[in-house]
């Protein structure tokens, strides 16, 4: 499905879904920024304490999955609100982080490392 819908399609549903519960009212980049912090933390709640060789394992757990998949959506939800209510294009502001991320990364500098751009 992800190649079929678009960020514009996501961001247009989740903006239908508060609309018809009347919660744009509530939701203010203060906020929408908060509740995707939390949500983080869930996803992050449900690899705490688990070593490696676990955490290879959990996608192949149906109910683990179905766990991280919902946080995981719980995010792009919030994160497709937030983009709605301060009128950002998703799909720019990725390609404008990549192209700047790119010459912080050069690939003959990062290639194979994982230190931070200032490191290297």
């Amino acid at each position: 499905m992800d190649e079929k819908t678009t960020v514009s399609t996501l961001k247009g549903e989740v903006s239908r879904f508060r609309d018809d519960r009347d919660w744009l009212g509530f939701h203010n980049p203060k906020d929408l920024s908060i509740a995707l912090s939390i949500e983080s933390s869930e996803l992050e709640e449900l690899f705490l304490w688990k070593d490696a060789e676990h955490v290879k394992k959990m996608p192949k757990d149906k109910e683990q999955l179905q766990r991280i998949k919902e946080e995981m959506a719980d995010i792009g939800i919030y994160l497709l609100s937030l983009a709605n209510v301060l009128g950002v294009d998703l799909s720019d502001a990725v390609a404008e982080k990549l192209a700047k991320n790119s010459k912080k990364y050069p690939i003959d500098k990062s290639k194979g490392s994982n230190k931070k751009y200032d490191e290297l």
